[in-house]
């Protein structure tokens, strides 16, 4: 899949490259604009500072770079779209509470997945 834009919030010369987040909105060539988390390292370790907590809850996720230089950014993106956009398809549902990831469905995903695992080890 072919990126044909990345958007970046008009703070984005503002931001602290080394330690902090933004929204990215990245258009493929399918049409769809995705909108995406892209986050730093340091900004998990700021985050569990600033709650006093030992770890990052429980969230959609979000897309890793050493700093947030355009350039990263854009080469993170691009290794998301191979696969016909896969990961970047995965990430962005996984932020979604309706649709293919509602708990409903994946809890018969995962009866389905029991009981093919049980089949097996009856032979």
């Amino acid at each position: 899949m072919k990126i044909i834009e990345i958007k970046y919030p008009t703070y984005f010369d503002e931001l602290d490259k080394y330690n902090g987040n933004l929204d990215v909105f990245v258009t493929l060539e399918d049409g769809m604009t995705y909108t995406m988390v892209v986050t730093t390292p340091n900004n998990y370790y700021w985050y569990m500072d600033k709650e006093e907590i030992d770890y990052i809850p429980a969230s959609p996720p979000d897309i890793i770079v050493r700093t947030l230089t355009k350039e990263n950014i854009q080469k993170a993106i691009e290794s998301y779209v191979g696969d016909n956009a896969y990961w970047l398809k995965l990430y962005f549902l996984a932020g979604k509470e309706d649709g293919v990831f509602q708990q409903e469905e994946m809890d018969k995903m995962i009866k389905k997945i029991m009981k093919e695992i049980d089949e097996i080890k009856k032979l």
